[in-house]
């Protein structure tokens, strides 16, 4: 592991740049700054989600892994060039996303965003995923990028959103379904 931070507060952005991995110094709003910034922010609501009592286990053991491969990929974006995440990875993704899914029943309606303040928290989490990934491709668009990154953030957003039907069932037997209004 490399230098530990002793002291919190550097002065170093106090004009508006930020350091990133690599040494190298950026403006905080960069597109690059903003990438990992909303992983970072995707990573925090899923700790808050995380923190929600009563997860099932499988949940919670799937989560603290999504945890520790976003941490990978905040650290991978915040070094040009960097690679951490692969395809397996996001085929990991993909084989619990389907095993989740395999016990739900056929979605025929769309769900509102709730059923539980789990299910809830797994909503925003997944919206906040599909935010990270639009500011990746955003970075994609100007800097190269690891394709598996984008992959990764497009499959968890889906996997969030299994587990959210799993999780509103969970705790309330049911999913809120979207009543159209005629």
């Amino acid at each position: 592991m490399g230098n530990r931070l002793s002291k919190i507060y550097t002065r170093t952005g106090d004009e508006g740049t930020t350091g990133l991995g690599d040494g190298t110094r950026v403006p905080k709003d960069s597109a690059r700054v903003e990438a990992f910034g909303t992983v970072d922010e995707l990573n925090s609501a899923l700790g808050v989600l995380l923190a929600v009592p009563g997860l099932p286990a499988a949940v919670l053991e799937c989560l603290t892994e999504v945890q520790h491969q976003l941490f990978d990929l905040g650290g991978e974006l915040c070094i040009p060039g960097h690679t951490v995440l692969g395809a397996e990875q996001v085929e990991g993704l993909e084989r619990t996303l389907d095993a989740f899914n395999e016990a739900l029943p056929p979605l025929k309606e769309f769900i509102l965003p709730g059923g539980g303040a789990a299910a809830a928290a797994c909503h925003l989490a997944r919206t906040v995923a599909r935010r990270a990934e639009r500011r990746v491709w955003t970075l994609a668009a100007a800097e190269p990028v690891n394709p598996h990154a984008l992959h990764y953030l497009n499959r968890l957003s889906d996997l969030l959103f299994v587990l959210a039907r799993v999780l509103a069932r969970h705790e309330r037997g049911s999913e809120v379904l979207w009543r159209h209004s005629r």
